[in-house]
């Protein structure tokens, strides 16, 4: 079986997990630790303690797999250096960012429906939507039910996997998706807006009222999804999620970071020095901003809003919420 650490780019490895998912099957452990069927057979147990139906579970783990590429693949993230300079042209190439303007325009009418009710400016839903799954191209070709028990058996993380794998066992018996349908990332993150189901469980909309939340297969629930995770999260249709800036000589890095207690409003940072990159003046507006540097002060240093911070509750990564307004700057631009 091809391993996760022969493969040769990071770029293959993304391929493999999306069309070349294999199981591997569980072998007796030498280390004391129970078997993986053992452990889903405990896990039926506590799940129906929980509520759900012997009959149910019986069906959802027939053809449970333990995926040996998943437990690679979480232990082996990439961890080469890079900036944002090398970052963005690789996340955001031209065709991309060609691709998220079509598309803009493309659902122009949908996205208009999806903004008015959610209160999120529609460039910011398909930036997401590029960024996450290349517009729904790439979703992940690992059953999610396999995905997650194979994860919260191999222990690391066990309490964040066994709660996502209960709230998937949710999605299913809901009916929002057919369990041969049920495919996901090899960490469990599903559909065009690639949630984990604890996020479907809290975002995830119906926006066409089939009755099934399906961001497989539905544009319209997709962008209803996201417009909702970031509504929910406190998104602010009126501003933007921030803007590239320089500073002055011998400025106080110190005053840097996402923390809530460094933010500041416009004006203060104007007086510190802080301009635009053509060198005008911030905007006279009413907003607290932070002050960022994502690789370090040679590098590219942002002012950003609240909004950026909503985009750090969908992901952690500054590298992500950068390449999420930049994308959604260049639909805003037509360019």
């Amino acid at each position: 079986m091809i391993r996760a650490s022969t493969l040769l780019s990071l770029q293959s490895i993304l391929l493999a997990l999306s069309l070349l998912v294999q199981p591997t099957v569980f072998a007796q452990n030498s280390d004391g630790k129970v078997s993986f069927e053992q452990y889903i057979s405990d896990f039926k147990v506590e799940a129906m303690e929980r509520g759900f139906s012997r009959s149910f579970l019986d069906a959802s783990f027939d053809d449970i797999q333990f995926y040996q590429r998943a437990v690679s693949s979480d232990k082996n993230q990439p961890e080469f250096k890079q900036t944002l300079d090398t970052y963005l042209p690789k996340r955001l190439p031209a065709w991309k960012v060609n691709k998220a303007i079509e598309l803009h325009q493309t659902h122009a009418e949908l996205l208009a429906q999806v903004s008015e009710k959610y209160g999120v400016q529609s460039r910011f839903i398909v930036a997401l939507w590029g960024v996450e799954s290349n517009f729904g191209k790439l979703t992940g070709g690992y059953p999610v039910l396999s995905a997650l028990a194979t994860l919260a058996y191999e222990g690391r993380r066990e309490a964040l996997f066994r709660k996502q794998l209960y709230a998937a066992l949710t999605i299913l018996h809901e009916g929002h998706i057919q369990k041969a349908d049920f495919k996901g990332s090899w960490a469990g993150a599903m559909g065009q807006s690639q949630f984990m189901p604890t996020s479907f469980l809290n975002y995830a909309q119906d926006f066409d009222g089939d009755g099934k939340k399906d961001i497989w297969n539905n544009t319209q629930d997709v962008f209803a999804s996201i417009a909702n995770f970031l509504a929910t999260e406190g998104w602010d249709n009126t501003s933007t999620w921030g803007r590239q800036v320089k500073l002055p000589a011998g400025f106080n890095y110190k005053l840097t970071g996402l923390k809530r207690d460094k933010m500041k409003p416009l004006r203060e940072w104007q007086t510190l020095g802080v301009r635009r990159m053509d060198g005008r003046d911030l905007p006279e507006r009413e907003l607290m901003a932070s002050l960022i540097m994502p690789d370090d002060e040679k590098g590219r240093i942002y002012l950003v809003y609240e909004n950026f911070h909503t985009l750090m509750g969908w992901n952690r990564s500054t590298y992500f919420g950068a390449s999420v307004g930049h994308l959604a700057d260049r639909i805003k631009l037509g360019r």
